[in-house]
C-alpha cells in the first residue's frame, strides 16, 4: 500500500515524500482512513510504529480547505519532549500549507506562547498544566475546536494529569472528533474514554510484545559490578547511538559521569535538568554530538531518535510495559536494534514475565575475560571514638 491510496492533498503527499516515508506503517494504514471518515478512535500501538503521522496527516488533510487562524485541533501529550516531536512532525508535513501550529508547555516563558495564541494558529500541541493556565487566564480559546487528540493517555494518568484533563474538557465543544492513544487501559483511562469519545473504533497493534527487529540479551552480574560491566560492555561492543536507562535520576547522573570519565561522549536526561538542558541533551544525542545518553523513564516514551543501535537497561524496569517502551527506542522503522539488560538475582521474577510475553527464553551472555568473582568492597567501618569522661579541674 502507498500513501497515494488515502487520496491526500498533493501538497501533503509531497511533504510525505520529503520526509522519507515510503510505505504507510500498519497503524497508519488502519488509522488514517478512520480519522478521515470522522470517527472517534481508540488506538493502542507500540512507540516507533508511526503513530504521530497516523493522526497528524488526516488532521492536516481535513484542515486544508478552511484554515481559520483559530485553534481547530488540540493534541494533549504528557511531556515537553513529546510535544516538540509532534510539533516537528506537524511542521514537516504541513510545509506549503497555510496551517500554523504552536506548542504550550511549562518550564519555559509563557510570553511567546501567549503571542502565538493571540496571532492565531490552527493546531495546538500542549501539556495539560500549561494549557490549563492559558485557558484560565483567557489566553487560549477552544470554542472552534473540531479535533481533540489525547496521546499517551496512560502516561498522563501516571504523571497525575487526569484532573487537569477533566478541567480542560470543559472548555472544549462537545461536538468534535476525539482520538485517544494509550499503551495500557487501567480503569481510569477506560472511564475517561467513556466520557470523551462517541462510538469509537478500536485499533490494537503490536502491544503485547516488543517489535521483531530488536534482539534481546540478558547480562547477569552481581549488583556491585554493574557499573564495571557496562563500561566493559561499551568498550567491547560496536555501537552507534546508545540509550541507557536507569531507575533514578541520581543514578543517571552518577553513571553518566563515570561513562564520561571513561572517554565516551555522553549526556543525560532526567527530571533534575532544566528544560533548556533537556532540549540540549536531546538535540546533541540526535545530532551525534553525544554517542550515549543516560536517561530515566522520562525518555522512555515519545523519544524520537532515528537509528538508536542499542538500548541498555542498567536497571531492570518495574513493569513489562516499561521494558517494551524502553526498548522501543531501537529497532525502529524496520532497522535492526539490540536491547541489553543487566540483571541481578532480584530481577529473576521480571525476567520470567518477559520470557512469557515473548514466548521464548531470553539469551544470556557473559563477557569474556570479565572478572565476575571480584568481591564486593568491604562496607565502610564505623569509627568509634573513646567516650570522653568529664574531668574536674580543681
Amino acid at each position: 500500500m502507498s500513501f497515494n491510496q488515502f487520496n491526500l492533498d498533493p501538497r501533503l503527499l509531497a511533504s510525505v515524500d520529503r520526509a522519507g516515508f515510503v510505505n504507510p506503517t500498519p497503524i497508519q494504514t488502519r488509522a488514517i482512513p478512520v480519522v478521515l471518515s470522522g470517527h472517534d478512535l481508540i488506538g493502542t500501538a507500540q512507540t516507533g510504529t508511526g503513530k504521530t503521522a497516523a493522526f497528524v496527516l488526516p488532521i492536516l488533510q481535513r484542515l486544508i480547505p478552511a484554515p481559520r487562524r483559530r485553534a481547530q485541533a488540540l493534541i494533549i501529550t504528557p511531556t515537553r519532549e513529546l510535544a516538540e516531536q509532534i510539533h516537528d512532525t506537524i511542521q514537516t508535513l504541513s510545509r506549503g500549507l497555510r496551517i500554523g501550529s504552536a506548542t504550550l508547555y511549562g518550564g519555559v516563558s509563557a510570553v511567546p506562547q501567549r503571542d502565538a495564541l493571540r496571532n492565531g494558529v490552527e493546531i495546538l500541541v500542549a501539556c495539560p498544566g500549561r494549557l490549563l493556565d492559558h485557558l484560565q487566564q483567557g489566553h487560549a480559546r477552544l470554542e472552534a475546536l473540531t479535533f481533540l487528540v489525547l496521546d499517551e493517555a496512560d502516561r498522563m494518568f501516571d504523571m497525575g494529569f487526569l484532573p487537569d484533563i477533566q478541567k480542560i474538557l470543559k472548555y472544549i465543544p462537545k461536538k468534535r472528533q476525539t482520538l485517544l492513544f494509550s499503551a495500557t487501559f487501567p480503569s481510569e483511562i477506560r472511564d475517561l474514554a467513556a466520557q470523551t469519545l462517541t462510538h469509537p473504533q478500536y485499533l490494537t497493534l503490536g502491544l503485547n510484545r516488543p517489535v521483531h527487529t530488536v534482539a534481546h540479551a540478558l547480562f547477569p552480574v552481581p549488583r556491585h559490578l554493574k557499573t564495571k560491566l557496562i563500561l566493559s560492555l561499551l568498550k567491547r561492543t560496536q555501537t552507534g547511538s546508545v540509550l541507557i536507562f536507569t531507575r533514578t535520576r541520581h543514578r543517571a547522573q552518577g553513571l553518566a559521569r563515570k561513562i564520561q570519565n571513561s572517554g565516551f561522549k555522553v549526556t543525560s536526561l532526567h527530571s533534575d535538568r532544566t528544560q533548556n538542558q533537556r532540549q540540549a541533551a536531546l538535540n546533541g544525542f540526535k545530532n551525534g554530538i553525544f554517542q550515549i545518553m543516560v536517561a530515566t523513564d522520562i525518555a522512555a516514551r515519545g523519544l524520537d531518535v532515528e537509528k538508536v543501535s542499542h538500548v541498555i537497561n542498567f536497571d531492570m524496569p518495574d513493569t513489562p510495559d516499561a521494558y517494551i517502551h524502553r526498548i522501543g527506542r531501537t529497532g525502529r522503522a524496520e532497522n535492526r536494534g539490540d536491547a541489553f539488560t543487566l540483571t541481578t538475582p532480584d530481577d529473576n521474577d521480571m525476567v520470567l514475565v518477559l520470557e512469557k510475553i515473548m514466548g521464548k527464553p531470553l539469551r544470556r551472555e557473559m563477557l569474556p575475560e570479565f572478572d565476575y568473582r571480584e568481591p564486593a568492597p568491604a562496607p565502610h567501618a564505623r569509627i568509634t571514638r573513646p567516650e570522653r569522661r568529664a574531668v574536674s579541674v580543681r
